[in-house]
């Protein structure tokens, strides 16, 4: 049997008109006294007529009746009757769930019983599915960052039942947009009744409405209001200690407050592998506050690399935001590999100078053959390997032919430099005014490719950059020139010094989101690898080009890359929440671009079936029955009186 509710209690509101209108039937009048032939026929009012009291006794009367039920109809009218717990209506019912990270907020409803939003959400869409009509289908569909179909349209309940285990909550930020549009398109084709439920807690990342294509929809929300504190950013550098002068990571953490009352937290840092915190800071967050926290350690030799974890303690109602990742950077000083045909140059003396610089020194042979780190910034002169290690690259003096899709032309004398690209930052406060050049090779930068330094229509340096990897090409060899007397060389060395610096630098943050495909840089002639993480057992992946493409991770944490091919090497990259929209747990609407019923989770219901417009029709015929009684003709005797053909009656008398 179902339940009655009301969705609008306040419509009761209008019974408080009993009052007055029983006041009409009840109180006197005042009458004034009048002389009339005869008062035998007031015999029966005689008591009424003597009363000194304002009221008189409530004669039950049909008009009366009939006012006070129309009154009542119209009172429940305005407070919407809706049967609860019975039948869904619909032949075809989508059933869209959100499972984004905010179901995962602990939950303490009236049972005193803990449990979780996705837990409450779980047991709304299973009552729905109970109350479907005998012969309805539905579709499950689960909603995060993108939509999934957890089971197709069918009316085996027991098979979607089951289907609701796989169900879960997944670290990442929420947006049903793409769910509630898979569920009107699959709706959209079938005939009969359409009905989309949609159970959320309404912690969104998009507040744009969401598009039901005209079908009736329900919105059931779940969950309470609860206080919150999230890290919604973190940011690992390299630094160095002003008072010891080593190396140190630095390590900042954004924390933001969605709470209504102060809390006081401990945030910790733990290096992957230890069990002991490296760092740890106790801080007091105002209600609604944004906090900067900046953490450092003194990472040892083994540290560098490893995956890093900051964590919020103790946890709070949402445990998924308490922690963020990040990696141990691996020092200040930039891994270069410098690989020349000869023992010293111009490029190794501008390297030297540089005391953050770490130089490899390798002959081309070597280059393919000796392990270097995969972020490294590579400097080859006087060559142009077809495989080339490490992060970003620098190519000087490279032979005629192609190099890294670049064609490189035969010799040119004496070109005159015209202009260059001053935006560029690896030309950043540098100028190649009186600078001048023997010979140089033209550069023709097809494809994505273009012209960094000009002399009139022919490329002397060449940007060949790939999405995550910086490429160069100096069309000349620097001792053929005299720039590097003069400070723009030394200026343009320690810039592509810098931005490769910066490329590593994110390339360790990791600025990959949960719910986004992880984008893992490998050196290029690495052709596979296997990676493992949280939720991810190990597997192979294909890569090409310098990359592979993990689908988009619904866990945050560390992730594991290794290969053994060509030659040996691991990467470690971070994914993360850090979401503020996820953080935010307190209740709010959900904007839907059509009118929607809403009910929580625990009363879940037929969003529709409301008897309002039966109470509103039922108050109408009982006004027009009153009206039709009031107005009647009445068959009643005449009376007279003697000496008086029409008898006045007591002025103000009551029929």
């Amino acid at each position: 049997m179902g339940s009655v509710e009301f969705l609008n209690p306040k419509g009761f509101l209008l019974l408080t008109g009993l009052v007055p209108l029983i006041l009409f039937y009840i109180l006197k009048v005042k009458r004034q006294r009048l002389r009339v032939p005869s008062v035998w026929l007031w015999n029966e009012a005689r008591r009424d007529l003597l009363a000194k009291h304002p009221f008189k006794r409530l004669i039950p009367e049909l008009a009366l009746l009939l006012q006070i039920l129309a009154l009542a109809a119209l009172s429940i009218a305005l407070a919407r009757p809706a049967l609860r717990g019975g039948r869904i209506t619909g032949d075809h019912v989508a059933i869209v769930i959100d499972t984004s990270a905010s179901m995962g907020t602990l939950s303490h409803p009236a049972t005193g019983k803990a449990t979780t939003r996705m837990q409450e959400a779980i047991e709304a869409a299973d009552n729905v599915l109970s109350a479907m009509e005998p012969g309805a289908d539905a579709i499950l569909i689960e909603g995060a960052r993108e939509a999934k179909v957890i089971s197709p349209l069918d009316r085996d309940l027991r098979r979607l039942k089951g289907s609701l285990s796989q169900v879960g909550v997944r670290e990442v930020e929420g947006d049903l947009g793409p769910a509630v549009a898979l569920a009107a398109d699959r709706l959209r084709s079938l005939g009969g009744r359409r009905r989309i439920i949609i159970i959320t807690d309404g912690a969104l990342a998009n507040s744009d409405p969401l598009a039901v294509a005209g079908i009736d929809t329900q919105l059931v929300t779940v969950g309470e209001a609860a206080d919150n504190v999230g890290i919604v950013r973190i940011d690992v550098r390299a630094g160095v200690d002003p008072t010891s002068h080593k190396e140190q990571s630095q390590v900042f953490v954004m924390l933001q407050s969605f709470a209504e009352t102060p809390k006081d937290v401990f945030v910790t840092l733990t290096v992957e592998g230890k069990t002991d915190p490296v760092a740890s800071r106790r801080v007091l967050v105002s209600p609604k506050e944004k906090l900067p926290v900046v953490l450092t350690f003194e990472p040892s030799p083994m540290d560098f690399g490893k995956g890093l974890q900051a964590e919020l303690s103790p946890h709070d109602a949402l445990t998924l935001d308490d922690t963020a990742f990040g990696r141990v950077p691996q020092g200040r000083k930039m891994p270069v590999v410098h690989a020349s045909p000869s023992e010293y140059s111009w490029v190794a003396r501008a390297l030297d100078s540089d005391q953050d610089v770490d130089v490899q020194k390798l002959t081309l042979g070597q280059l393919g053959n000796v392990n270097v780190d995969p972020e490294a910034l590579i400097i080859v002169e006087g060559a142009c390997p077809e495989s080339v290690p490490g992060l970003d690259v620098l190519i000087i003096g490279p032979p005629v032919g192609t190099c890294l899709g670049v064609d490189v032309g035969a010799v040119v004398e004496q070109p005159q430099v015209t202009s260059w690209e001053a935006g560029d930052p690896r030309f950043r406060f540098l100028t190649f005014d009186g600078v001048h050049l023997s010979k140089a090779t033209p550069l023709k930068a097809p494809g994505g490719s273009s012209a960094l330094l000009r002399a009139g229509t022919t490329n002397l340096i060449a940007d060949a950059s790939i999405p995550g990897r910086m490429v160069t090409i100096l069309g000349y060899d620097v001792g053929e020139t005299d720039w590097p007397l003069k400070a723009s060389f030394v200026l343009f060395m320690r810039n592509v010094v810098e931005l490769a610096r910066l490329h590593r630098s994110q390339g360790t943050t990791g600025p990959a989101r949960t719910g986004d495909p992880l984008r893992i840089p490998l050196p290029k002639d690495v052709t596979s690898i296997k990676i493992d993480g949280p939720g991810v057992p190990e597997r192979d992946l294909a890569a090409k080009g310098g990359f592979a493409i993990l689908p988009s991770v619904d866990r945050a944490g560390v992730y594991h890359a290794r290969w053994t091919t060509p030659r040996y090497g691991s990467a470690v990259i971070v994914a993360n929440l850090t979401a503020e929209h996820e953080s935010d747990i307190r209740p709010r609407p959900v904007a839907i671009d059509a009118n929607a019923g809403v009910t929580s989770g625990t009363k879940v219901a037929d969003a529709h079936h409301e008897w309002a417009l039966w109470a509103a029709l039922v108050a109408l015929a009982l006004i027009a029955f009153d009206i039709f009684w009031l107005t009647r003709k009445k068959n009643s005797p005449v009376l007279s009186t003697v000496g008086s053909t029409s008898p006045k009656l007591e002025k103000g008398k009551e029929a």
